[in-house]
């Protein structure tokens, strides 16, 4: 099967198979060659896990702006939380 082929892979299987060629890497369970293979395929997932997150701030910080469209930094549950306080002192 080639890889344009393949079923896109989510972040979780990503991390998943990432973490248990790294746990056979340290074992030294397998041969030069197959270290090889699994040190590419490893770098292969380090990739889609690093594309998948990048993907995510991005998502994060478009939804992050605030009316004039500037990106407000900080954690988007902080955020949540401080427009939440605003209101509370709105209503009362």
């Amino acid at each position: 099967m080639t890889k344009s082929s393949e079923k896109p892979i989510n972040f979780e299987e990503a991390l998943e198979e990432l973490e248990k060629i790294a746990e056979k890497l340290e074992r030294g369970q397998l041969s030069l060659d197959d270290s090889i293979r699994a040190y590419e395929r490893g770098m292969e997932l380090k990739k889609i896990c690093t594309d998948r997150l990048q993907e995510a701030e991005g998502k994060i910080e478009f939804l992050s702006k605030n009316s004039e469209g500037n990106v407000v930094r900080g954690n988007a549950v902080r955020q949540k939380e401080k427009q939440k306080t605003k209101e509370d002192e709105i209503l009362f």
